[in-house]
């Protein structure tokens, strides 16, 4: 079983930056890819990002594009979500998951994921 613990978020400025951080198992990043979701009230779980495991490959949505960053840092077994310019709209609790098959055409597709992590908050308020 692989266990994730998401940390970072927080309440941030408008057009402020907040590094969101996905501690994974041993040796995970190594056998999964991983992909960032988010969720606001009342809609439904949104893919924002995604990371082959081999960190040669990386998706973002067209929200996400030119502002946020996904990385890796495989020494400490760790995915990292850089998020720039952030807004309003950008509240939500952010997950990340593993996706075992990297069918890369539905990486936006929270089923196609199978571990998750307990999600971390962001809030973008003056």
């Amino acid at each position: 079983q692989v266990q994730l613990v998401e940390s970072g978020g927080g309440l941030v400025q408008p057009g402020g930056s907040l590094r969101l951080s996905c501690a994974t198992s041993v040796s995970a990043l190594r056998v999964y890819n991983v992909g960032w979701f988010r969720q606001a009230p009342g809609k439904e779980r949104e893919g924002i990002s995604w990371m082959h495991r081999s960190d040669t490959t990386n998706y973002y949505a067209d929200s996400a594009k030119g502002r946020f960053t996904i990385s890796t840092d495989t020494a400490r077994n760790t995915v990292y979500l850089q998020m720039n310019s952030l807004d309003p709209e950008d509240a939500a609790v952010y997950y990340c998951a593993t996706d075992p098959c990297a069918v890369t055409e539905v990486w936006t597709r929270p089923a196609v994921y199978d571990y998750w992590g307990q999600g971390t908050q962001v809030t973008v308020s003056p």
